[in-house]
């Protein structure tokens, strides 16, 4: 291999797919590929250990993997990596490529970064085939369009997939979307004799998790989580057997019980497949391909089906168009002008609110939860209680396993947060505590009462939601999925309302000074 004839393929850590479009235009004998752990990419965050560690020990064995097929690797563990920029230079001058071939990134800052580095740097990139739908595609379906309806645009995906859809072009059962018999309550879960998933195989660290382990130990030792908890898929051939696994065993349930928050329960029939989707391991079609088939050959019912495949095809499609379509402005947004600090109980958990414990206790554990507690625990506290949506989405990106800037803008800033004025969703999703008491058994045992609206022991989600229609009632009074709980406030005689906005200022200011939890 002489000097200058050979390409550098560089591989970045959610980028681990089979067919890595940058990989796929190289040829074995003559590139060689480029792994570089940087301590300063990451270190750029506070991460949860174990979303260190599958990231990490996916691309040792990536890498391993394409050693053993032959491919000639270069590459730059956390001690030998301080930065990209410092280790791309080494390697250019050793191995002198002709050029450096690189994926587009999924996240902005990283995409920034790669162009930047192409001034300097023999650096072509190739547009990613991670995701079903282009950032061209999506932006041409945004052309001219004020708002964006997710269901719009998963119903255009069902028809360019095939995906449950019949011969005449019609969707299976007759219906696109089958959410309402997918809301089962925690009095439902009761009468039904209390369902358990039953869990994915748990596989002992290996050589490389281990070294891993030991990597983070020393370059970063304050990162919440253990090693010794860590059990996620970190090859492809592990992540099929979790998604076999879940097709197998708890897609049939999934539907029903999606949205239930138990106790001890941090992912219940959730097929917690996202982790290993959203760095490559596992690909979008053939995860809702196997759902689909689970429901072609009577496994699986069509509403637990099609609700997986909603989240894989369409939301997750979705959040990522909407990401492109709008960065670099999109993270800045507030809407809402929330400036409140991040309270410290998210980084220790230590709350007195039951249901905040219980989440945030697994997230730490974890660095898992799944969709609704995100939404209806975590961010409904967040959205109500005014916190800064930036230090909001930094925690958000620290914490969670699957997390990339990618997905959890749109999610927090959008969904969670209602910080980009309603183009992610028509309403706030704010809920006060009979949600939580209905759907989860988080308030059982707590020293709040979810029952009581103001005064001695009242629950703060609920002085929280009415001081919240109080603060932006003008916004949500023309709203027609708000306008009923701005008119029920404003019903409401004005001594009354006065005490629940006292006391949810009470509140407010006791949380800002680190006095409330």
């Amino acid at each position: 291999m002489n000097p200058g004839e050979s390409r550098t393929v560089w591989i970045l850590g959610d980028q681990l797919g089979i067919r890595n479009a940058a990989l796929e235009t190289a040829r074995k004998g003559r590139d060689r590929l480029l792994f570089i752990e940087s301590r300063e990419t990451f270190g750029k965050l506070p991460y949860h250990r174990h979303r260190l560690m599958l990231i990490l020990s996916a691309m040792r064995h990536f890498a391993e993997e394409r050693r053993a097929e032959g491919w000639e690797i270069d590459y730059h563990a956390l001690a030998e990596a301080p930065d990209m920029g410092s280790v791309l230079k080494l390697h250019c001058e050793k191995h002198r490529p002709a050029t450096i071939l690189l994926t587009e990134p999924n996240n902005h800052d990283e995409s920034r970064a790669a162009r930047s580095l192409s001034k300097k740097l023999p650096l072509t990139l190739i547009a990613s085939a991670q995701f079903l739908c282009t950032r061209g595609e999506f932006e041409e379906l945004a052309q001219g369009k004020k708002r964006l309806l997710m269901e719009n645009f998963y119903r255009e995906m069902r028809r360019r997939t095939g995906l449950l859809m019949e011969a005449d072009g019609s969707p299976a059962g007759g219906s696109w979307n089958y959410d309402a018999e997918n809301r089962a309550t925690f009095r439902d879960w009761e009468k039904s004799g209390n369902p358990k998933p039953c869990r994915p195989p748990r596989r002992p660290a290996d050589r490389i998790t281990l070294e891993v382990a030991a990597d983070l130990g020393r370059f970063f030792p304050e990162a919440v989580g253990h090693a010794g908890d860590f059990s996620l898929p970190v090859t492809r051939a592990d992540a099929l057997a979790w998604l076999s696994h879940f097709v197998a065993e708890r897609l049939p349930d999934f539907g029903t019980w999606q949205d239930l928050m138990i106790r001890g329960e941090a992912d219940m029939f959730h097929s917690i497949l996202s982790p290993m989707l959203n760095i490559g391991l596992l690909e979008p079609l053939e995860c809702a391909w196997a759902a689909e088939q689970a429901y072609r050959t009577g496994k699986a019912p069509l509403h637990a089906v099609e609700g997986f495949v909603r989240q894989i095809i369409g939301w997750r499609e979705f959040v990522n168009g909407v990401y492109w379509l709008k960065m670099p402005e999109y993270e800045q947004v507030n809407g809402l002008h929330a400036s409140r600090p991040l309270p410290s109980f998210f980084w220790d958990g230590k709350t007195d609110l039951n249901c905040l414990r219980h989440v945030l206790g697994e997230t730490l554990r974890s660095g898992f939860n799944h969709h609704i507690q995100r939404l209806m625990i975590l961010g409904n506290f967040l959205l109500l209680a005014g916190i800064n949506p930036q230090e909001a989405l930094a925690w958000f990106n620290s914490f969670y396993v699957d997390a990339h800037d990618w997905v959890m803008a749109a999610n927090v800033l959008g969904m969670a947060l209602h910080a980009d004025g309603g183009f992610m969703a028509t309403k706030p999703y704010a809920g006060a505590a009979a949600y939580i008491g209905r759907m989860s058994n988080y308030c059982d045992g707590c020293g709040y009462d979810p029952n009581l609206k103001s005064g001695p022991g009242a629950c703060p989600f609920n002085l929280l939601y009415w001081n919240f229609y109080d603060t932006h009632a003008e916004r949500f009074a023309n709203n027609p999925r708000t306008a009923m709980p701005v008119r029920s406030w404003r019903k409401r005689p004005e001594q009354e309302r006065r005490k629940i906005v006292s006391e949810a200022e009470e509140f407010l200011r006791l949380l800002a000074e680190g006095k409330a939890s």
